[in-house]
């Protein structure tokens, strides 16, 4: 299953210590049993949120482990969460989420139903099963930046950038 916490915060002049404080989490909730992989992207499209965080998870039983439960959430930054952004979803469809390496981008599409063939794109797509439920399916799409230049020329696919090195468990 792949789990996804889309946000942004509203005083972008704190945006570095946030990228810190982000980067810190995702190696925390890497450790957490059940979440194999923890990765954060940015989006410099306004029209979609401007931060993804990723992560692989067993299942939903980890949003119940009392070691999540105790690393979670937002931290000293929840009050400067921006709601229009703030966005988390179960998807399952996949066993674990791709890694994107540098020079690679990730791209998501929110659809009503899977698209096959979307802008010439392999798309892999999800099925939302949980938390929030903003989409029913995404697509996503792990490509290189001349497929993803061509994709920006679509409605509604967003294109983001590694923020982070995938954190694994140790």
């Amino acid at each position: 299953m792949i789990f996804m916490s889309q946000s942004g915060i509203t005083d972008h002049t704190r945006e570095s210590d946030w990228d810190r404080w982000y980067d810190e989490h995702l190696r925390i909730m890497a450790s957490v049993p059940g979440i194999s992989s923890a990765q954060r992207f940015k989006c410099a499209d306004s029209s979609h949120p401007p931060s993804l965080a990723m992560y692989s998870v067993a299942s939903a039983s980890v949003f119940e482990d009392a070691c999540y439960l105790k690393v979670r959430g937002m931290g000293e930054w929840l009050p400067l969460i921006d709601r229009a952004h703030y966005k988390r979803n179960l998807f399952d469809g996949a066993q674990r989420a791709p890694e994107v390496r540098d020079g690679e981008l990730l791209l998501i599409a929110d659809r009503d139903k899977p698209e096959i063939g979307r802008a010439g794109i392999e798309w892999k797509w999800l099925e939302c099963v949980g938390i929030d439920r903003s989409t029913p399916h995404r697509g996503i799409a792990v490509v290189p930046p001349r497929v993803a230049d061509r994709a920006r020329r679509h409605a509604g696919i967003a294109v983001y950038v590694p923020a982070t090195p995938c954190h694994k468990p140790h």
